[in-house]
């Protein structure tokens, strides 16, 4: 009897051992199965093509194949409420922008847009670039608000959509500059460009790859550029502080989440992984390609800038009366 009551012990205890080396064998395997990476936007554009560059880089990386799923619709509702209702086990990721902080802002959401996520890498930055018509007489920064100011109401300036960053760079520029326009929102970039590149509107603020071609042909003129240096592309278009408006900074980014609670050394090794993929040539080569910038960030510095974009663009819609119609 001692002695079954011996082999029953040490099965039991065996029991115990394997109950707790499981999860941490199981983290340590990390990744063990294919990862889905979701993607809130439609095939072909640039969060697109950033999801499938970083998920064939990670799949490179740990043999194990990462699958890029679009799940567009309801400016990334759809695609996030998907994220936020998975399991957080690191299997289920999405590659999405700062738009997920604005839709946050502006339209009820099923998901709280920070509490429900683990912020895991920024990807990368892209500044706003503004461009005008050649129609309109100003050939810099200070001209152009002259001009603006000197028309109030009269200017047209284009955005992506109502609620864009684009958007919300216009109002910002109006709050700083002190001058009022009119805003003239399209159904995507494409069309934005093409009626400014028309003359049908004036202005526009917008990612310096949509717009760099059009300025170096002349179909455009370049006033200024939101960040730090100016754009290579562009190396006679100034800062907006060079070019006398200090404090007018708007950064848009890329950036990957996953479900709230992911455990922190899955986040830790997507996090370091990432970070190793942004600082490869060809890796650098392709996010300049479409006009972007890597952009390194530790999973709790992109908690802090979530945080801060949720904070500083709440407070431009605000300010500017900023509403989607239902």
């Amino acid at each position: 009897m001692a002695k079954f009551s011996s082999a029953v012990m040490r099965v039991l205890m065996m029991g115990v051992l394997m109950a707790i080396a499981v999860p941490g064998m199981a983290q340590q395997a990390y990744p063990s199965k294919p990862i889905r990476m979701v993607v809130p936007f439609p095939p072909g554009a640039s969060n697109d093509i950033l999801g499938r560059l970083i998920g064939q880089k990670l799949s490179e990386a740990w043999g194990q194949q990462v699958l890029v799923e679009n799940r567009a619709g309801g400016s990334t509702v759809i695609g996030a409420d998907f994220v936020a209702k998975s399991a957080p086990d690191g299997y289920t990721l999405m590659l999405t922008s700062s738009t997920h902080i604005l839709t946050g802002l502006l339209v009820k959401t099923p998901y709280d847009t920070i509490k429900d996520f683990t912020p895991i890498a920024t990807v990368d930055s892209v500044e706003h670039l503004l461009a005008i018509n050649p129609s309109v007489p100003a050939n810099n920064l200070r001209e152009f608000i002259a001009y603006a100011k000197s028309k109030p109401g009269q200017l047209n300036y284009a955005s992506s959509s109502i609620g864009s960053t684009n958007h919300l760079a216009a109002a910002l520029f109006e709050s700083l500059a002190g001058v009022k326009m009119q805003h003239v929102p399209y159904k995507g970039g494409g069309p934005a460009v093409a009626d400014l590149i028309g003359g049908q509107v004036q202005l526009m603020f917008n990612s310096p790859s949509s717009l760099v071609p059009h300025v170096k042909s002349g179909k455009l003129r370049g006033i200024a550029v939101t960040g730090e240096h100016r754009l290579v592309a562009l190396p006679d278009v100034p800062t907006f502080a060079q070019a006398g408006l200090p404090g007018f900074e708007l950064k848009a980014w890329h950036g990957v989440l996953g479900p709230a609670g992911v455990p922190k050394p899955i986040v830790d090794k997507l996090s370091a992984e990432i970070a190793k993929i942004l600082v490869m040539a060809d890796t650098k080569e392709k996010l300049a390609s479409q006009g972007m910038e890597a952009f390194v960030n530790t999973p709790e510095q992109f908690a802090g800038l979530m945080q801060r974009d949720f904070t500083v663009y709440g407070k431009i819609i605000k300010a500017a009366n900023i509403r989607i119609e239902n």
